[in-house]
């Protein structure tokens, strides 16, 4: 028998992988607004802990030092959030190796390409298959963070171009396995800055130049809460008609055509 927190057991609970900095903290804080109950599941403990102690005024909060690179770490993982909260309403897939380049092709190991793979992709995998049966229940949904890399690339980035391409594969094909009861769909973020969104010990304060900005549709760079909203929308019933789709948080640089100039 699970062991519910102190909140009603009707109050919703997620759990968001990478929870700790960047797009992931933002994520956390947004679904406490809206009355979640939260999991942050993050490698980096200092991160986690600092996390939930910024944020545990919002709302009931937990950090499990979690490596999704790892089976049983995962499922001790989802283990504890079914014991604590006593439910699971949603899943969100965003940690992630957050350094895109490897290097020249010819130089890339196998070993880091299994690296990649292991976390962005297999971490995937591996937090649905143990979420699934709780998701089920509450008919709950799934969210991916992906990239706007899975549809487009700069040089030296197949490893993660391929994990993150990966992603948006699995999304669709869960979303069909595991219809109607759950609903999956990814988010493919383009350039979010997060450098005032990390750990005190290595924040930085962002600093951009007109192009950096004016290379944008938008005039402006991503912020985390931009995908956190995006998040919050597809968790919610107002998405109830959505499933299996991918969701590019950019800006509109995806679809800005560019020609080199003489």
């Amino acid at each position: 028998m699970h062991t519910t927190s102190t909140a009603s057991a009707h109050t919703p609970v997620a759990i968001v992988t990478g929870g700790a900095q960047g797009i992931g903290r933002a994520i956390c804080g947004t679904l406490l607004t809206l009355g979640y109950q939260v999991m942050i599941a993050d490698i980096d403990v200092e991160a986690g802990q600092e996390c939930k102690n910024l944020l545990m005024d919002l709302g009931p909060i937990l950090f499990h030092h979690t490596d999704i690179s790892h089976e049983d770490s995962i499922a001790f993982m989802v283990d504890m959030t079914l014991e604590r909260f006593g439910r699971l309403d949603l899943l969100v897939n965003n940690a992630g190796l957050a350094v895109p380049f490897t290097g020249p092709i010819e130089d890339l190991s196998l070993a880091t390409w299994n690296q990649y793979l292991s976390v962005h992709l297999s971490g995937s995998f591996l937090c649905a298959k143990y979420a699934i049966s709780a998701l089920r229940e509450s008919r709950g949904s799934i969210i991916n963070i992906a990239s706007t890399r899975a549809l487009q690339s700069e040089p030296d980035t197949e490893a993660y171009a391929a994990a993150k391409g990966g992603v948006l594969a699995l999304t669709h094909a869960l979303a069909m396995s595991l219809a109607p009861e759950v609903r999956v769909n990814s988010i493919s973020p383009g350039w979010i800055e997060v450098g005032d969104w990390q750990k005190k010990s290595v924040r930085t304060e962002p600093v951009h130049s007109e192009r950096d900005l004016q290379q944008h549709p938008v005039g402006r760079i991503g912020r985390p809460d931009d995908v956190a909203s995006l998040v919050a929308y597809l968790a919610s019933d107002a998405a109830g008609f959505i499933t299996g789709q991918n969701f590019v948080v950019d800006g509109g640089m995806t679809r800005k055509m560019i020609y080199a100039e003489d």
